[in-house]
């Protein structure tokens, strides 16, 4: 996944593959049993969704605008999404960025603006940190759309290693943390669409704002008590 520290220099593309590797909680021991939850617990929690203000970007003023102000903030929450495919090694073009701060989402619609110099200059920008999930597939998928160098980006996946948390998901590693569940009901539905439904707008910000909330309470070491109930069944 590709990930960057804060005040680093050059992009650094870590290795995620720590099968042979020995690691450690955020206390420094080593992590045995990871925590880990399951579907049927995660479908029996309460569903959450983005609070927040949602707006849409879908001319180049309005991302032109939509980057000024996301520019004022030193760390965002960033997803994409796509139109799905149903045919096997097909996939399509990401339709939609989505980019969270704590109280407003802008959702870039660049299946109709394309990837402007506005977006490319925000992801080479060092001084703003950008968290996601799957960041190597996103920017696999724009980097098809426009050359950019990203800067400033942090993998979930891999910061949540260090919190002996087991699971990859966006919607696992939010239910472990704060014993709520994010919908995915909208994954498969139509990006592309000539005006995105109330549903797709709050399903697509709720996912980049998780990655921001999840990050912010990690880094704050504020483990929360579902978090170390959980992380004390593991050692039982």
């Amino acid at each position: 996944m590709i990930a960057e520290t804060e005040n680093t220099d050059t992009n650094v593309i870590a290795d995620t593959n720590t099968s042979d590797k020995k690691t450690t909680n955020a206390e420094g021991k080593p992590a045995n049993d990871k925590i880990k939850i399951s579907k049927e617990e995660v479908a029996a929690l309460e569903t959450e969704c983005f609070p927040g203000r949602i707006i849409v970007a879908q001319t180049p003023a309005d991302v032109k605008k939509g980057i000024e102000y996301l520019s004022m903030f030193d760390m965002v929450g960033i997803d994409t999404e796509s139109k799905p495919s149903f045919k096997k090694g097909k996939s399509n073009k990401i339709s939609l960025l989505q980019i969270a701060t704590d109280e407003c989402c802008i959702l870039f619609r660049i299946n109709l603006t394309g990837i402007t110099d506005e977006i490319k200059n925000f992801f080479e920008n060092r001084s703003i940190i950008k968290i996601g999930v799957s960041l190597k597939d996103d920017f696999l998928m724009l980097h098809k759309a426009a050359t950019f160098s990203p800067y400033g980006f942090v993998e979930i996946q891999e910061l949540v290693e260090k919190f002996n948390i087991g699971e990859k998901s966006l919607q696992k590693i939010y239910a472990i943390l704060f014993d709520k569940k994010i919908s995915k009901s909208q994954r498969l539905s139509n990006w592309d669409a000539e005006i995105l439904s109330d549903a797709q707008k709050r399903y697509a910000a709720t996912d980049a704002w998780a990655s921001l909330k999840i990050y912010r309470a990690l880094c704050n070491k504020d483990i929360t008590e579902c978090y170390r109930r959980r992380a004390e069944l593991t050692k039982e």
